[in-house]
């Protein structure tokens, strides 16, 4: 598919580290510095490219300044919000786009290449903030979520929402042709089902510390409810014999990502909280790394930043599926 640019000029006052209200009533995160480009010193020009398919950063974009001013107009409010440009819509919240400029649903699908990502439970916090890291991968993205047109108007054309929820196995089979990977943030439901989900090639889990089983003292009596449902949902990711990524965060803080540095740990204990946004970065990280069966790891921030963080993240070691 073609890239899409989303282009908009900003002075110097009004960069994009302040935080928003989302269109789903969430609060928008900061702009991560890498997701800008920065082209002048005076009246600052800021660009988002976002382009479906494989990263090409070396290939140079041809479009008129018509192309990106249209794209930047059908992009959706969230994008436009986050990098603090002012809101689009009518201002009594009305609707004014033409029937055929709303999403139609998607129609079944032959079999043919699977190069989408699903997020389920979009809508949720952590949901949010996944989609819009995968947007800025320029990833296919479609989101599994309550209300179609509100994920249209948080992120225009950028996303393939679709209706549905994870425990219901018909939406969620639906929601999956055409998808390579899944990311879950939250309850596994469906995606247990080995006949839902066959024909992806990788799921991503967001399970949380509770589930490291050499967890004792007082962390191991107040979490043992958590755990214990932490391990039902990682062993249920197992048994689907789809290669596997469980990634173990601290408690998720809901402030600004990007500003702490990461320690990851396999089979230790570690102690800490992450930011909500960071914890979704690693997650769409791990995208990158598929592996041939299973890959397990626990992360939380640490004070000082990181030199290389991606680093570290590559020399984590795949694990044998032994959750099963």
């Amino acid at each position: 598919m073609a890239a899409l640019i989303l282009s908009h000029a900003l002075a110097p006052s009004t960069s994009a580290s302040n935080s928003t209200s989302s269109a789903f009533g969430q609060r928008l995160p900061t702009c991560p510095p890498s997701a800008l480009a920065h082209t002048g010193a005076r009246g600052s020009t800021w660009k988002l490219r976002v382009r479906a398919g494989k990263d090409d950063d070396d290939r140079k974009p041809s479009f008129s300044l018509g192309d990106q001013l249209l794209d930047y107009i059908e992009g959706g409010p969230k994008l436009r919000k986050w990098y603090g440009a002012p809101d689009q819509l009518p201002k009594d919240g009305g609707d004014n786009r033409r029937d055929d400029d709303k999403p139609e649903p998607i129609e079944e699908e032959e079999e043919g290449p699977r190069d989408a990502v699903l997020v389920t439970d979009a809508d949720s916090e952590t949901g949010q903030l996944l989609v819009l890291g995968l947007i800025l991968k320029r990833m296919r993205v479609r989101a599994l979520v309550r209300d179609a047109k509100a994920a249209t108007a948080a992120f225009g054309p950028y996303v393939e929402p679709i209706v549905g929820d994870v425990a219901d196995p018909t939406s969620l089979k639906k929601a999956l042709r055409g998808v390579r990977a899944v990311i879950c943030p939250t309850k596994v439901g469906a995606i247990a089902n080995s006949s839902v989900v066959k024909g992806v090639e990788h799921i991503i889990y967001m399970s949380q510390l509770a589930a490291y089983r050499n967890e004792g003292g007082l962390a191991a009596l107040f979490n043992g409810n958590g755990r214990r449902q932490a391990e039902q949902d990682e062993k249920a990711i197992a048994n689907t014999g789809i290669p596997y990524t469980i990634v173990r965060p601290g408690a998720l803080r809901d402030e600004p990502g990007g500003q702490l540095g990461f320690q990851f740990a396999q089979g230790e204990s570690i102690t800490g909280t992450i930011t909500r946004e960071d914890a979704a970065s690693i997650c769409v990280r791990a995208l990158s790394r598929p592996p041939q069966t299973a890959l397990i790891f626990e992360v939380a921030n640490k004070k000082e930043k990181s030199g290389d963080w991606k680093a570290s993240f590559s020399e984590l070691k795949e694990t044998s599926s032994s959750l099963t």
